[in-house]
């Protein structure tokens, strides 16, 4: 039976505050007239809480998958809301106070995120450093990685349609849910607002589930992952710009600063910048393919694009005229060695030639491979 609102609380042991949670709820759906429901996806509770939501008219979703994230998931699952609202069982949200919320959601939003920064957090509701440097640098780093406008990504009071939920596709399972939401809500181009919220203090006696270092690394290990961009391309781009530019000067002539002269053995280390900076911008590429072929990503323009300019046979041709190139310069410097009779060579002109021969080599083989395997993984995009 299709109801227009669900509201999705993840359950954990939470008998101390898991009636109120509800109370507070019910009495929004009858203040204001909403057809709604209360989901409690349980998590393996052991202290009661499942048929204390029972006895206030809660529909209780057991989920045997240990985690916020499985937990929330099960509960969207089974929600019959055209809009659904989640929130945590531990009243540090108030469930009576949704008309917010669902006012963005009835304009046409596709999501909307509470602010408690914009809002307000009670004394004791957050820890110093969550307050003061988890949320904020997760937060800042989340707009910066994916061009977002939202300013508290660790919100734990939501709401969205029911059909984006569908469309997101969440595949996390632990307390980085909450970042992949708004990433992929963003990703995907939805529609989402923002609205100031209050956040209380836990109304539980026990400490909470979250685990502040464990939790915020998870935090940003996923927001890293899910955007390869900045995690491989843009610090390879980097490397391969200042390995490209001392490369080159080196490679005319020796550069001397405040009496310290950098040479052939520089040129090494230039070189093998560049290399490596090539092969960041190389996996950027695999990363991207790969995120999109398992659905872990939404396809972008930059990833038409890419298979658009990247391809099997330009690798090869491209990657071939590098290692002639390459070959060319090795020849070179044979013939330099020839001249002398195959005796005593001047390194520091010799290595001239020969270090950018053998990286050009490099990036000419690695080129040839990577077009290949390019190609493999875009065999199952092709296809649909």
């Amino acid at each position: 039976m299709t109801k227009e609102l669900s509201v999705v609380m993840p359950c954990l042991n939470e008998a101390e505050t898991i009636v109120v949670c509800i109370q507070k709820a019910l009495t929004f759906f009858k203040a204001n007239g909403i057809d709604g429901e209360v989901i409690i996806a349980d998590n393996g509770s052991t202290d009661g809480s499942q048929e204390t939501a029972i006895s206030l008219g809660a529909t209780v979703i057991s989920i045997p998958q240990k985690g916020y994230g499985n937990a929330l998931k099960g509960g969207f699952e089974n929600a019959n809301g055209k809009y659904i609202i989640m929130g945590d069982a531990d009243d540090s949200y108030d469930f009576s106070a949704l008309s917010p919320f669902i006012e963005k959601l009835r304009e046409g939003n596709d999501m909307v995120i509470g602010n408690r920064f914009k809002g307000e957090i009670r004394k004791g509701a957050m820890p110093f450093l969550h307050k003061y440097l988890g949320n904020p640098v997760l937060s800042f780093l989340g707009r910066l990685f994916f061009k977002s406008s939202i300013g508290d990504f660790h919100c734990g009071l939501r709401g969205f349609t029911k059909e984006a939920f569908i469309k997101m596709e969440l595949t996390t399972s632990g307390m980085e849910f909450a970042s992949e939401m708004i990433v992929k809500a963003n990703l995907l181009n939805l529609k989402i607002a923002e609205v100031p919220t209050v956040l209380y203090p836990d109304g539980r006696s026990r400490k909470p589930h979250l685990k502040t270092w464990s939790d915020g690394w998870r935090h940003l290990r996923f927001l890293l992952l899910y955007s390869p961009q900045w995690l491989f391309f843009m610090p390879g781009l980097f490397m391969m710009v200042v390995g490209f530019v001392f490369s080159v000067a080196l490679i005319l002539n020796p550069i001397t600063i405040s009496g310290v002269t950098f040479d052939v053995h520089t040129l090494l280390y230039s070189s093998s910048l560049f290399v490596i900076g090539f092969q960041f911008v190389v996996f950027y590429g695999f990363t991207k393919v790969f995120a999109v072929t398992q659905k872990l990503l939404p396809k972008s323009n930059r990833y038409n694009a890419l298979f658009k300019f990247i391809n099997l046979e330009k690798g090869l041709i491209l990657g071939f005229l590098l290692a002639i190139i390459g070959i060319s310069l090795s020849i070179y410097g044979l013939s330099l060695w020839s001249d002398e009779h195959y005796g005593t060579l001047e390194t520091r002109t010799t290595l001239r030639i020969i270090i950018p021969a053998v990286t050009i080599i490099i990036i000419g083989v690695q080129i040839v491979l990577f077009s290949f395997f390019f190609s493999i993984l875009g065999l199952k995009d092709e296809k649909n």
